[in-house]
């Protein structure tokens, strides 16, 4: 019935407000250009905006994977794969991506996959052997770990 009026704003007000949703948090473009069209930019300022983030050091693809990855391994326990799709979905390279996976220690990968599942193999009330493997195993499947790793730790941890 009542339709919200948008608020016209200037390239340079956009400017700015994009600079300060950069600051706050690493952004990658996808997230950005998603921005932009909220504001409805027209093409034209939105390539003008996007390179003057990126000349300014507001928007930095590699810098944004590096700490996307840092702070969904330490502060999530997500595993490689998991990583790797969610930075796919927001259009990363490849390069930023293998970039970005070695900002995780590999001893701290092993330590946190076993803190994980003896964590959760805890918390299981199942008491069928197999049931229980296959819950441990669908849960570090979820958190995005890799197969071969996953049946091995798990092979350790139950037994």
């Amino acid at each position: 019935m009542f339709e919200k009026k948008k608020k016209a704003f200037t390239v340079t007000e956009i400017k700015r407000k994009l600079e300060n949703y950069c600051v706050y948090q690493d952004r990658c473009h996808k997230e950005v250009e998603q921005k932009m069209r909220e504001y409805s930019v027209i093409p034209e300022a939105r390539e003008l905006i996007l390179l003057s983030l990126m000349k300014d050091n507001f928007l930095n693809e590699e810098r944004f994977a590096k700490s996307y990855a840092r702070g969904k391994f330490r502060i999530k326990s997500w595993g490689k794969q998991r990583i790797i799709r969610e930075l796919k979905f927001r259009d990363i390279s490849a390069y930023n991506l293998k970039t970005a996976l070695k900002e995780i220690d590999e001893t701290e990968y092993i330590a946190t996959i076993y803190r994980i599942t003896e964590n959760r193999n805890e918390v299981l009330s199942e008491t069928d052997l197999y049931k229980r493997k296959k819950k441990l195993i669908d849960f570090l499947m979820r958190k995005g770990f890799e197969n071969e790793l996953i049946y091995k730790v798990v092979a350790e941890v139950t037994s």
